[in-house]
């Protein structure tokens, strides 16, 4: 059983929904969009949730992409994981950037979270929809002590910089 974290919650606009897990053993929450919104190609938006909340000191809330949001489209949660810390009053907005640079060849005026393929051109997001996860994680303090050599606390090196170790 996992540990509950009670997140105070202010609903600020008549369309918020309350975010909810899919399936109980689910990592993240669903969070909804609260207007109908176009996002255009090589746009970035902030698509408003209507929710505030109080998120405990030593917590964070992590913005995520659902999964299936990013396979079918090309709509993308652009400061992926997004951060809300604990201090943060305001509204949660879940930035989105719709990485297409064209319209598909036989493209339609515009597309929506259900169409499949991952095609390129405008989306068109109604209000309600699933647009991004939220995840709940602690967060220890860190505190940095100055040393001489980081080998003299730890003499473990796996050796190799980024991408040492190949992709195979």
């Amino acid at each position: 059983m996992r540990k509950k974290i009670n997140i105070a919650v202010e609903l600020c606009h008549a369309n918020a929904k309350l975010p909810k897990y899919a399936n109980d053993s689910d990592s993240g929450m669903d969070v909804y969009t609260i207007e109908d919104m176009e996002i255009g190609i090589g746009e970035t938006k902030i698509f408003k949730t209507g929710l505030k909340v109080v998120i405990p000191d030593g917590y964070e809330i992590q913005v995520r992409p659902r999964s299936g949001v990013s396979y079918k489209t090309p709509l993308r949660v652009s400061n992926s994981p997004g951060t809300i810390d604990s201090g943060y009053r305001n509204e949660i907005g879940i930035i989105v950037t719709n990485t297409s640079t064209k319209h598909a060849e036989n493209y339609q005026t515009s597309y929506s979270l259900d169409t499949k393929g991952n095609i390129q051109g405008v989306y068109k997001i109604p209000k309600g929809s699933r647009i991004a996860q939220i995840v709940l994680q602690e967060v220890p303090y860190m505190n940095f002590t100055i040393v001489n050599s980081v080998l003299d606390v730890d003499s473990s090196d796996r050796g190799g910089g980024f991408g040492s170790t190949g992709i195979k």
